[in-house]
């Protein structure tokens, strides 16, 4: 089964958020230099 990175790293801070909504500045910042990055690599 193939799961695309960018859905799935959504979908996991999305939970993270729900969780925890102190660490949305944190979540939201890692999230984007992750795409980032896997934009550079690509």
């Amino acid at each position: 089964m193939y799961v695309d990175i960018h859905s799935a790293l959504a979908l996991i801070s999305g939970i993270l958020i729900l969780i925890r909504p102190a660490l949305l500045n944190y979540i939201i910042a890692l999230y984007l230099i992750l795409i980032g990055i896997l934009g550079i690599v690509k």
